[in-house]
């Protein structure tokens, strides 16, 4: 190491060595009692060894002999012993019962190893039993041990925490795994490169005073030290991957040094290669789902009393049904659900066909296609029904007589890579079931993995029947919106044939009269004018085409009066000044001449019909008015202006529904007076158009 940063690593250590002395100081006045439990005295005692070791790599560097390195070594690894021992019991519960959730039996043996083993090899050094390049590269490597099981330690216990307990954690977590890991920077490069790294050795005291603060804000947010620590299988999935991982880097670097120590020339370059290839294939195993798997199965066989954490299983499996709302999209999330229970790659979704036919493949996920159907009273589907079971192809094929009668289907047998078929019950019905593929590490189907996928199964079941109601009712709603519309269509029609056959009637009588041919021509174009309308229509949707507009209210009741007296019919048709309202001509046209034509159809021959116009605020009123033989108050108010619901015999009860829908739209109101013997009086108001044929200078001109 060079001479000249010697000083600057003195000074480094010494600010660590402060900042550590006033921690200790802190807890000793105003921490909690050292008799107060065990987790408060180990506290104390890390903070006491941590405080030993900087003073001693100061004294070490400040009397500037970097060669007295032993007792500062000693003192590092005493550090490190305390702090796994005050992080062990915060993850260890208090509570006796909870023995499950202890630490896995790998972790504590392998940090007191490492410990033991660091001490072991510098007390070597110290005996004049180990020496040379051999004892400082195996030094280095035990030295990096520790800090890769310390920053597995502190993940754990971040994951492991309640979610209500993480604020006061987190200050203690970030300040140790900083420190972790700035250890596994330095000792790895200094494994990889068989020397240290000069100024991250430098600034090692001034990373531990940075991080000095945190731990000081831990035993302000901690008096109890967390008594809600409770172990989950994903934290020791994530840890067991972790140490795994800094296993492989170790190993990894150690195979580097010896690659630069016996490569000559070639050992740098050799050794970068290396480097590369260790870090690719990190990356690689990491990204495999093959050893995520593996990992995962022996987790959860060694080290807990049952394979799943069903909490975790359960709300994945919710998150996965509830990502899509189609239903092919719902058979590919139902078929991942399940696959990633049993950790397989693959499956297909066999779904009972509209109208209870057949099972039908509908959804596959890496596995080939199969049209084969399998009827519902085949053997496989009825011992589905009938047991509740999952089916285990390799079981049956291995013990046939534990499935009884089964007999698997040609189909099923040769679809490759089958391996279990879970049934999706609601009740006592299957709604279909799914063949997963082989799993990507060998699994052990116990019961506990029956009852998983047994239960999902029927979860799943319940999303894809609500799924496929949910389809069913808005294809039913899409049929009741054409059925409507073709009724307004169809009574259009009607009334378009009873205009028709009138004129037919009347043509035997005036077929040479000019002014009747003239008529009837008119009648005619205007009839297939709105049957062409009514076509656009019916394949448009309900909307008329056409954009709304002013249309003048005097000349439609006027052409309505011209066209009924034309019909042998007298309507009385008074108004005094022109009104304009915002719509459609033909449809304002229609709704007025419905009822225009109901009274006429409600009043006899020598009764009286009448139209009027008039101006009602900033409203255009409209009166069809009659002294026919009216309606009940009862018709009025449950039956008049609902579909299907006339006083005529024949009727279809639409006019009077679409009519008042279409004045709805224009934000109109229409309404009703009628005595049963007295005649009716129906009400049109609409708003005002005004249409103005000089501007506002003009008329303040004339002013």
């Amino acid at each position: 190491m060079d001479t000249a940063s010697v000083p600057l690593i003195a000074w480094s250590f010494g600010l660590a060595a402060g900042a550590y002395t006033l921690l200790a100081a802190h807890l000793l006045f105003f921490g909690p009692s050292w008799r107060s439990g065990r987790r408060p005295l180990a506290l104390g005692l890390a903070v006491v060894c941590s405080l030993l070791w900087v003073w001693l790599s100061w004294s070490a560097f400040a009397a500037a002999d970097p060669s007295a390195i032993f007792a500062p070594a000693i003192g590092d690894t005493l550090r490190y012993g305390a702090w796994f021992a005050f992080l062990v019991l915060l993850l260890q519960p208090e509570a006796p019962e909870a023995r499950d959730k202890l630490l896995p039996g790998w972790l504590v043996p392998a940090c007191w190893l490492s410990i033991g083993g660091s001490l072991w090899w510098q007390l070597a050094k110290f005996s004049g039993l180990s020496a040379g390049d051999a004892w400082l590269h195996t030094a280095k490597f035990l030295a990096l041990t520790m800090p890769v099981l310390g920053l597995i330690l502190v993940e754990q216990l971040f994951r492991g925490v309640t979610d209500d307990a993480v604020w006061n954690i987190k200050p203690l977590c970030f300040a140790l795994g900083g420190q972790f890991i700035f250890d596994i920077y330095l000792f790895s490069d200094a494994l990889m490169f068989n020397q240290f790294d000069q100024n991250a050795f430098t600034v090692r005291g001034i990373v531990h005073a940075l991080t000095v603060p945190l731990l000081l804000l831990a035993t302000l947010r901690n008096r109890d030290w967390i008594a809600k620590i409770r172990l989950s299988q994903r934290a020791v999935f994530h840890s067991a991957s972790l140490f795994l991982a800094g296993l492989y880097l170790i190993f990894m670097a150690g195979i580097g040094y010896y690659v630069r120590y016996f490569g000559g020339d070639w050992g740098q370059a050799l050794q970068l290669a290396l480097l590369f290839a260790t870090l690719l294939g990190l990356g690689v195993a990491l990204a495999s789902g093959t050893v995520r798997a593996k990992v995962r199965v022996l987790v959860g066989k060694h080290f807990f009393r049952y394979r799943y954490d069903y909490r975790e299983e359960w709300l994945r499996f919710t998150r996965t049904l509830s990502a899509q709302e189609s239903p092919l999209a719902m058979g590919q999330q139902v078929i991942h659900g399940l696959a990633a229970m049993v950790e397989s790659p693959g499956g297909c979704l066999w779904l009972r066909d509209a109208g209870a036919g057949n099972y039908r493949q509908t959804t596959r996920w890496n596995m080939p296609p199969c049209p084969t159907p399998e009827p519902p009273d085949s053997p496989l589907a009825q011992f589905l029904i009938t047991s509740g079971w999952v089916i285990n192809l390799e079981e049956y094929r291995s013990y046939p007589s534990h499935y009884r009668e089964l007999a698997i289907p040609a189909w099923l047998s040769q679809l490759p890579g089958a391996w279990l078929v879970v049934p999706l019950m609601i009740g006592g019905e299957m709604t279909g079931f799914v063949v997963l593929a082989n799993s990507r590490t060998p699994i052990d189907v116990n019961w506990e993995v029956n009852d998983l996928l047994r239960t999902a199964g029927c979860q799943a079941a319940s999303f894809l029947a609500n799924m496929q109601a949910t389809e069913a009712l808005l294809e039913a709603r899409k049929f009741d919106a054409f059925n409507r519309m073709s009724a307004f269509v169809v009574h259009d029609l009607k009334n378009i044939v009873t205009q028709l056959t009138l004129m037919l009637k009347n043509a035997e009588r005036h077929r040479a009269n000019p002014e009747f041919q003239q008529d009837m021509l008119m009648t005619v174009e205007h009839s297939v004018e709105r049957m062409r309308q009514l076509m656009m229509q019916l394949r448009e949707g309900a909307t008329p085409p056409g954009t709304a507009f002013g249309v003048n209210l005097a000349d439609v009741i006027e052409r309505i009066g011209r066209e009924k007296q034309r019909q042998g019919r007298t309507v009385d048709v008074q108004w005094r000044e022109k009104l304009a309202t915002r719509g459609h001509q033909d449809r304002l046209e229609r709704v007025i001449g419905h009822l225009a034509q109901n009274a006429l159809d409600a009043t006899d021959p020598s009764g009286r019909v009448a139209i009027t116009l008039e101006r009602r605020g900033d409203r255009a009123v409209v009166e069809v008015s009659d002294s026919g033989c009216g309606m009940t108050p009862e018709f009025v108010r449950e039956r008049l202006f609902k579909p299907f619901q006339s006083t005529k015999q024949g009727g279809m009860g639409i006019g009077a529904y679409e009519s008042a829908q279409y004045i709805r739209e224009l934000g109109g109101e229409m309404q009703v007076d009628s005595e049963p013997g007295k005649g009716t009086r129906f009400t049109v108001l609409l708003p005002l158009f005004e249409a103005r044929s000089e501007s506002d200078l003009r008329e303040r001109e004339v002013a």
